[in-house]
């Protein structure tokens, strides 16, 4: 088992609702944890629970369990990036694109390269842009920050707020997103293949920074496996291509 690849486990709520019908369902949510794929005995996720409905309450689920009590969860299948799963001696050069709780997955990539003892990795740098409403939303800041103080020279973080006015004494960024903020914090573009930008948070923050995720089609009806699609938004506009960004 490689434990320095990412890691998603799908969570099953057995006592759920249906959406549209209110009946018992067995709901299901994947979360990624924010903890090293290598670390034993226990694993951290980065949970929100809110408020219960129809079709959701997973969080809750979550939130609300107590010492003692368990859960099913399921390891998911490797997400393939570019033709491979790994992130270890790929990039010199990764940028990190982090909308909400789309935070996790991307701590534990950063995680994962700057703890690495490989001398390809050791010289690699992680540039992290997360982007939030209000500056207490921001999750995993203590996470970050302790990270960034381990890695002075390697991790590169920045935050931006969208809430319109920021407060008083605000000294990152402010808005969605901008080109001028892809060039000011994440790596620039190049054509060597040493940089990759991931980029991940709800459906119209990854449309707003690389275009929409697509599904491909099904016989069954179901919901088909994501597809890239073309490269578009604010990181298209700033000079990159799609073989250098990956959207969750």
């Amino acid at each position: 088992e490689d434990v320095t690849l990412p890691t998603c486990i799908k969570v099953d709520f057995p006592h759920g609702t249906d959406e549209k019908t209110g009946e018992p369902k067995t709901l299901a949510k994947s979360y990624s944890p924010v903890s090293h794929p290598a670390t034993e005995g226990h694993f951290d996720l980065l949970v929100k629970g809110y408020s219960w409905r129809n079709g959701g309450g997973v969080g809750s689920y979550l939130c609300d369990m107590g010492v003692g009590d368990t859960m099913l969860g399921t390891l998911k299948s490797e997400r393939i990036m570019h033709g491979d799963a790994a992130v270890l001696g790929r990039w010199k050069n990764i940028g990190l694109v982090a909308g909400g709780t789309g935070i996790a997955p991307l701590l534990q990539i950063a995680r994962i390269v700057l703890e690495s003892p490989d001398e390809f990795d050791r010289s690699t740098h992680v540039h992290l842009l997360s982007i939030n409403r209000r500056e207490q939303d921001i999750l995993a800041r203590n996470d970050i920050d302790e990270l960034a103080l381990k890695h002075p020279n390697r991790f590169h973080v920045a935050y931006s707020l969208t809430e319109q006015p920021p407060p008083t004494k605000w000294a990152g960024y402010t808005g969605r997103g901008s080109v001028s903020m892809v060039r000011e914090t994440l790596p620039l573009p190049t054509s060597d293949g040493q940089t990759m930008v991931l980029v991940c948070g709800t459906d119209g923050f990854v449309e707003t920074w690389g275009g929409p995720v697509g599904r491909a089609p099904t016989t069954d009806g179901s919901k088909g496996g994501k597809v890239q699609g073309p490269l578009l938004g604010l990181l298209a506009e700033a000079g990159f291509d799609a073989s250098q960004v990956f959207k969750y």
